[in-house]
């Protein structure tokens, strides 16, 4: 089963480009099969990675941030695949 962690923060505003650095060089242990990083209006950052584990395993998730750089909590979710593409439509 492929499973899929999100990790989405909020920068203060003007550190946006600060968050986004800090989101690419964290690190685990135990490398996803994939990992992509994302930003979006309003100092936002999202990092989806994905991982060849059961929906319930424990998963290496990202720290939350310095509290000085995020305006909140950090959000996160999980999900697990039920498609691939190409699919039918």
């Amino acid at each position: 089963m492929t499973v899929a962690l999100m990790w989405e923060a909020r920068a203060v505003p003007g550190r946006g480009e600060e968050l986004l650095a800090w989101a690419r060089v964290q690190e685990s242990a135990v490398r996803p099969l994939r990992r992509e990083v994302f930003r979006a209006p309003e100092d936002r950052v999202l990092v989806i990675t994905w991982w060849d584990a059961a929906y319930d395993a424990e998963l290496p998730e990202l720290p939350e941030p310095d509290g000085e750089l995020a305006t909140r909590a950090v959000h996160r979710w999980r999900f697990e695949s039920v498609d691939t593409w190409p699919g039918p439509v």
